[in-house]
């Protein structure tokens, strides 16, 4: 009776952790009707804190003469301005860039065809042709300049703190915790603290685009030396090599491939960053992107937002291609073709040098006008045909789950809802997640923004459930059947190759203006990565369990949701935690179409210098929010070793 009593007590003992988390709901929905705009804690679009005014006033405090700031400023400043003589405007008291369009194309081929294939430097040369008739040269050699100044100083931090990081356990564990702070912060978050320290312009935004690009490098070169096989390196040092030689001859070369592959996403990071620097005057096709979203002008939007996505395709196809051919090995068949293209690419400057119709791209065949025009009268039709349709999902959508989801954030007490975060924290990760839980609610009741933090959180809680919904539909999908993954899976690289900006100019033309829009384009944003992960996860499933399942009559669905979800269920909760992330970024990117919030506090603080202080708290809200999504999301992970929750 003993043993039975005792297994009696083992089953009932702890509840099942989604009945704990149903019912916390259920009472704070009640609590909500007993106690709705109590401590809501409201603040009005221009009002401001205290606090709020002290970082306004304090603002040049900081970094306003200080020589070690100026000295970082100056020298980032030339770095940019150079690499702008070079490509982009008059310099040396010539009416042209040093290296005109022709030389630019002509080099950039060269390139892609000595790193790659003939196949990628003609899609180079196509691409850059292309941006260049669409009448956006200057911008884009602009947003080229910032990228590959942001590039190169994120690689010359990175490579080395990769090294070291794959080298020393205790550097790897430090520099861990760091890098998944930094891929948790959208955007946004990175803007408002530099321009404390190096003033709005493009020194601040280069910087900024180094900090957000360089984790990729980091992370995939430590992985990369890490993950070299041990007896490569004992075979090294067993025949004399120093540490330094076991890293140039063995560590590093067989490294190469991974290290190219964080490169190629340090290069889409700095792409995408140097595009939203435009809020703080970066220079390029951001600008522009900008401009025409705050005019509502989708046609100059698109075509801008087009040539982004071209550059992008560009820049990914050609690292991509690098990682993937033993360049450094070429016949000499290949280095003698590659010599006789070097002086045909010499005669390309030299003509872009000479002639002002190689050194200005031609105005008079341009088509970016005529893009601008079509899109305008596209989105006009689309707006007639479906626009009762698409308002009206919008509309639905809005009033019959958004609106009620955030008058309970936005209307409950502040306490109750920090109350609720924190136990659900505990339900689901104990101390370790309700610990950074309870820091994470007080910061952001201390930044003055606590009403906008909700109203962002209510969207992004909306679009994150969408986001997994069709990422775990179409991850599955994909994970059982290759031809589906092989189908969808170049989609997938494409769609996170494009800067947050690109997607909001499709869903503004049919949704307009408002929280929506940046929710649709926020599950369009997430979707590939949620996707990717759950698809990897489904496909790591051991086959033998698979097969077991199979054999004992179960049918495609039981084998789903019996055995391939619950064994890939740490992918999938990955799979949540980045979806959210991602979600975050674009939600808060989508302020400036109408989303408000915490994205046009940002934003308005860039552009009224009176609210600078509250943009500035803003951006720490958007990193508590994060921090605090993440940290919750990452506690629901099962253990390894099969030591989680029971239940």
């Amino acid at each position: 009776m003993a043993a039975i009593t005792s297994d009696v007590q083992v089953e009932v003992r702890r509840p099942r952790r989604s009945v704990i988390i149903g019912v916390l709901l259920v009472v704070w929905v009640a609590a909500y009707f007993l106690l709705s705009g109590i401590d809501t804690l409201p603040l009005g679009g221009q009002e401001t804190t205290g606090f709020h005014r002290w970082l306004t006033e304090n603002r040049d405090f900081v970094g306003q003469g200080n020589v070690f700031f100026d000295a970082i400023r100056t020298a980032v400043d030339h770095l940019v301005v150079l690499l702008q003589d070079l490509v982009s405007r008059p310099s040396f008291g010539r009416p042209v860039p040093v290296v005109g369009w022709l030389g630019v194309v002509a080099i950039s081929a060269y390139l892609a065809w000595a790193f790659g294939n003939w196949k990628v430097a003609l899609l180079t040369a196509a691409g850059l042709a292309f941006v260049g008739l669409q009448g956006l040269w200057q911008e884009s050699m602009d947003t080229l300049a910032l990228t590959i100044a942001a590039v190169l100083l994120s690689l010359l931090v990175a490579i080395p703190l990769g090294i070291w990081a794959g080298l020393s356990n205790r550097a790897f564990k430090v520099a861990t915790l760091i890098l998944d702070l930094m891929q948790t912060l959208p955007t946004f978050v990175y803007l408002a603290p530099l321009t404390l320290f190096f003033a709005i312009g493009p020194a601040a935004a280069t910087i900024a685009t180094l900090i957000y690009a360089a984790p990729p490098a980091v992370r995939l070169t430590a992985h990369a030396i890490r993950s070299v096989p041990p007896e490569s390196v004992e075979a090294s040092r067993s025949l004399g090599s120093t540490r330094g030689q076991t890293l140039t001859k063995v560590l590093l070369p067989m490294s190469r491939s991974t290290v190219v592959v964080g490169i190629n996403q340090t290069i889409m990071a700095a792409l995408s960053m140097v595009t939203v620097a435009a809020l703080i005057d970066a220079p390029g096709l951001g600008q522009t992107v900008l401009k025409a979203l705050q005019t509502l002008d989708v046609g100059v939007a698109f075509n801008a937002g087009l040539a982004i996505v071209v550059i992008a395709i560009v820049l990914d196809r050609v690292t991509t291609a690098a990682g993937d051919r033993p360049w450094r090995t070429a016949s000499v068949r290949r280095k003698v073709v590659l010599g006789a293209g070097a002086i045909g690419v010499l005669v390309a400057v030299w003509f872009s040098r000479t002639y002002v119709w190689a050194a200005e791209f031609p105005s008079e065949v341009g088509i970016g006008s005529r893009i601008a025009v079509i899109t305008a009268d596209v989105t006009a039709w689309v707006q007639d045909v479906f626009g009762g349709f698409t308002y009206g999902v919008r509309d639905a959508v809005t009033k019959g789950v958004l609106n009620p989801l955030e008058a309970l954030l936005t209307g409950s007490p502040w306490w109750l809802v920090g109350a609720v975060v924190v136990t659900l924290a505990a339900i689901l990760g104990r101390w370790k997640a309700a610990v950074p839980a309870v820091v994470c609610i007080g910061l952001l009741v201390a930044t003055g923004v606590w009403q906008d933090s909700m109203i962002t959180l209510a969207s992004t809680l909306l679009a994150t459930v969408v986001v997994v919904a069709v990422g775990l539909a179409l991850g599955v999908w994909a994970g059982r059947n290759r031809r589906v993954d092989l189908a969808i899976r170049p989609i997938l690289d494409a769609g996170q190759t494009m800067p947050p900006f690109v997607y909001l100019v499709p869903f503004l033309a049919l949704f307009g203006t408002s929280r929506f829009t940046a929710i649709a384009a926020a599950v369009v944003y997430a979707v590939p990565v949620t996707t990717k992960i759950v698809a990897d996860g489904i496909k790591a499933v051991p086959v033998a369990t698979v097969e077991a399942a199979n054999s004992v009559g179960s049918s495609n669905w039981q084998v789903i949701s019996k055995v391939q979800l619950p064994v890939a269920r740490r992918a999938i909760t990955l799979a949540v935690n980045q979806g959210l992330i991602y979600v975050l970024a674009m939600v808060v990117v989508g302020g400036l179409v109408g989303a408000g919030a915490l994205g046009y506090d940002v934003a308005a603080g860039f552009a009224q210098s009176e609210l600078y202080g509250k943009g500035l708290a803003a951006g720490l809200a958007i990193v508590l929010l994060g921090v605090l999504l993440d940290r919750i999301t990452q506690a629901a992970a099962p253990k390894p070793h099969g030591k989680g929750d029971k239940q």
